[in-house]
């Protein structure tokens, strides 16, 4: 398996609760078509990935790279 390249990395428990999503979408799109942000948290980010369903339908690819328990990790790569 190829190494992911990220061009941006969030570790989302250092941000604050109140705005995290909306920080998390202001990285992804500013990304460019093909580049991957590495979201990292400390537990599934379930809700986020319905929240770009709903707001970023068909612009990004989601691939979990490390399912708990303690720590999880995605790709979410613009396309």
């Amino acid at each position: 398996m190829k190494e992911l390249q990220f061009a941006k990395k969030i570790n989302a428990p250092e941000i604050e609760p109140r705005v995290r999503h909306p920080r998390i979408f202001e990285a992804f799109d500013g990304l460019a078509s093909g580049e991957i942000l590495e979201l990292t948290n400390d537990h599934d980010p379930r809700p986020l990935q319905y929240q770009f369903l709903m707001e970023r339908k068909d612009k990004y690819d989601w691939e979990y790279l490390e399912k708990g328990p303690e720590q999880w990790r995605v790709a979410i790569k613009k396309v």
